[in-house]
């Protein structure tokens, strides 16, 4: 099971640690969804959900202010035994001394945010969305071409590197070269990043490894990119039948999800750069509405039938 350190979401989104004699460095978060437990605080825990992240907003935190001494203690103990990740007080709301020191006793992380309710909700759900995604590497070369996001495989060697090298000179933006990792945020959307190591960084054979960011400028990087096109570069075999219409799509498929796939042949003299571009601008029509091939053979159809009424 994917998990994430809650040290690591901490930093993101900038969370004050309110129980400092609480080590976070081993907790880890395991689901995306989260809960704000107004229900819990009443008592109900039927259906209660102890390994998502608890966020405390206006309403819980007033609900909470207007309680007895005794029935604070009661369902304080209660909702902090039930070994939750972490409790996050959202709008800089100040949490009841007596909620810090069971806290402390069951060593549940309590941090604060200056974000709204709403918005640390959202932002969090976003980013573990992201992190906790079913994940693959895969070995090519994500680009991001006119708003496309266009990885690009082959054979070690074959020029995918050198490809995307062209595509960043005519303006695009890199987003991993080497190694890509794929993940799926959602049922029908595959967002690919470069890992830590290799961001930002490409390798040139004959020449080594050259800084993208420094070389070209911060527009020339981005750091995620929906997987939208698989261009995969092979060696010319003329006796292979390449498709040169593009009536029916070629598909491959990636954790589940299918990504239109172009076979792109590679021999002297053609320019992969500006095949890559037409690929992906191709591909946008597409998702527009419009089809090209299909277009063409429409066309051909209607003269076909009027020479045949002629006849």
């Amino acid at each position: 099971m994917a998990d994430v350190k809650l040290s690591e979401l901490m930093s993101k989104m900038k969370l004050k640690n309110l129980t400092s004699a609480v080590s976070t460095r081993n907790v880890k978060i395991t689901q995306a969804d989260i809960n704000r437990p107004a229900l819990q605080l009443t008592g109900y825990y039927e259906h209660f959900d102890e390994n998502r992240i608890q966020i405390i907003g206006h309403v819980e935190h007033a609900y909470m202010g207007g309680m007895s001494a005794k029935e604070k203690r009661m369902q304080f103990e209660t909702f902090l035994s039930h070994g939750i990740p972490c409790v996050i007080f959202a709008r800089n709301l100040a949490p009841d001394p007596l909620f810090l020191e069971i806290a402390v006793t069951k060593k549940v992380p309590v941090l604060s945010t200056r974000m709204a309710t709403s918005e640390v909700m959202a932002e969090t759900i976003r980013w573990l969305n992201v992190r906790l995604a079913p994940s693959v590497r895969v070995h090519g070369v994500l680009v991001d071409v006119y708003g496309e996001g266009v990885l690009i495989t082959g054979e070690s060697g074959i020029g995918k590197s050198e490809a995307a090298l062209e595509l960043l000179r005519r303006g695009h933006r890199l987003v991993s070269d080497d190694v890509v990792e794929i993940r799926k945020v959602s049922d029908d959307t595959l967002i690919g990043t470069a890992p830590d190591v290799t961001k930002y960084f490409i390798e040139l054979r004959g020449i080594g490894v050259i800084d993208v960011k420094a070389l070209f400028g911060a527009s020339s990087v981005r750091d995620t990119s929906n997987i939208d096109l698989v261009i995969r570069l092979e060696e010319w075999d003329k006796d292979k039948d390449y498709d040169r219409f593009g009536l029916e799509e070629r598909k491959t498929t990636f954790l589940g999800d299918e990504v239109v796939c172009h076979d792109i042949p590679i021999r002297p003299g053609r320019n992969l750069a500006i095949i890559c571009e037409s690929a992906a601008v191709n591909h946008r029509q597409k998702k527009m509405g419009y089809n090209a091939a299909q277009e063409l053979y429409e066309r051909v159809q209607k003269m076909m039938e009027e020479k045949e009424r002629k006849a």
